[in-house]
Formats: C-alpha cells, structure tokens, sequence
C-alpha cells in the first residue's frame, strides 16, 4: 500500500509544521469460493444379465431360471454381497421371472426386497411375429444399429438409458443381455445393438459422473451365449 505524504502546514506566528495522516488499516484480501453446481460424487451402477433360463424365447414368454442358472443367481450374489458396506444397495429388477430369481438370493443376503421396474426389461419382439420366429428375428436385429431397428426400438433404449443415468445413488439392476448391451452402447457411443456378448450373471460396472455422464468402467464377462 502506499504511504501519505506528510504536508507541510504553516502556523499562526509562521512556523512550519508537519501533519502526518494516519495509515488505513489494511483489508484482508476476500478470498472467492468455488461455484457448487450440484453433487460431486460418482454413483456406481452394476449390471447383472439373468441367470440361465429353463426355456428359450421362442417357446416361453416368461420362463423361470433352470437349475444351473439358480447356481448362477447364487454364485453372483456371493460376488456381489461385499458392497453392502455397510449399507445394501437398492436392487433393481426388470419384471421377468428369470431377472426377478435371479435377483433374489442378493436381496434375501441383504435383508431386502427388489424394486421392479419395466424401464429395464428386455428388448420387445415385433407385434405380429410368431413366437417360433421370435430367436430369428433377436439373431438378425443384433447385427443391426438401434437406429436401422426404428423408432419403437430407439424409443425402448432411450426409456432404458434414461431410467439408468437418473439414478444418484449406488445400484445393483438385474436385466437383460439386449438392455444391458444398450447401455453399454450409450456410455461408449456406439449405436449397434450388439456390442459385448455378456454370459449368464455377468456384472457390467458403469459410473455416473458429477455431470450426469455415464461411462463403463468394467463390461461383464463374456461368453459363446446361446440366444434361444
């Protein structure tokens, strides 16, 4: 800061004298806080595909788990039981048996029950298709972009992905092989309906970002899986 001069003053009889202002205090520099623009947190959303159905699509609209696909269930919740910790995470489930078994031993370790939600359900067949022809039309609309299926196809990943990234809290979804592949799609801009072919009770680790991004962190384990 800089000083005031000392001004020279002259008195009654003619003298000088000097006038010495007194220094301003000094203001502490105001120090700016950052701009809270919402939460700055990640949220962790875990994917789990359905363990082995007791049937095909294309010969039940809503089969249950055969024996190896409850082993399954059992196995991943043993994997996933530790992230309770302390608190259980919320368990979302599309309303499908095989989903709703599947999810079931997690949620019985957790002491909770499974909230159903239709947004995570698997991906609908055409109206007027046979149900024997349900597999043939799966197998060629994974070779295909969600854009090539059409607007009754983009409307049901758009619904999905939605549900997904408005979630602010940490998740375990029990879903679908096609839903799943559509969100994996959306965090890695990809359009194709097909990008990972995800085994039976794999888990797909996504992160939702402070932004509302949403990026994969780790795809499910993969394998030769028979769509049926």
């Amino acid at each position: 800061m800089t000083s005031i001069p000392m001004v020279p003053q002259t008195t009654a009889n003619g003298l000088r004298r000097r006038v010495v202002h007194p220094r301003r205090p000094v203001r502490p520099t105001q120090r700016r806080l950052p701009l809270r623009r919402g939460p700055r947190f990640v949220t962790h959303i875990y994917m789990v595909r359905h363990g082995r159905a007791s049937a095909g699509w294309d010969t039940a609209v809503d089969p249950d788990l055969d024996e190896i696909g409850q082993h399954q269930a059992e196995r991943v919740a043993d994997e996933l039981h530790s992230l309770a910790n302390p608190t259980p995470l919320t368990i979302i489930s599309s309303p499908l048996a095989r989903c709703r078994q599947t999810a079931q031993p997690l949620a019985t370790k957790w002491g909770i029950e499974p909230i159903i939600h239709n947004e995570v359900a698997e991906i609908p067949s055409p109206e007027g298709v046979d149900m024997s022809k349900r597999v043939e039309w799966l197998r060629v609309a994974m070779t295909k972009t969600w854009t090539e299926l059409g607007e009754r196809y983009t409307n049901y990943r758009d619904n999905l992905v939605n549900y997904v990234t408005s979630l602010n809290h940490d998740t375990v979804i029990f879903s679908h092989f096609v839903a799943i592949n559509a969100v994996i799609g959306h965090a890695t801009h990809d359009d194709q309906v097909l990008t990972m072919s995800l085994d039976n009770c794999s888990v797909t680790v996504f992160e939702k970002q402070p932004d509302g991004t949403l990026m994969l962190k780790r795809g499910g384990r993969e394998a030769d899986t028979l769509i049926r």
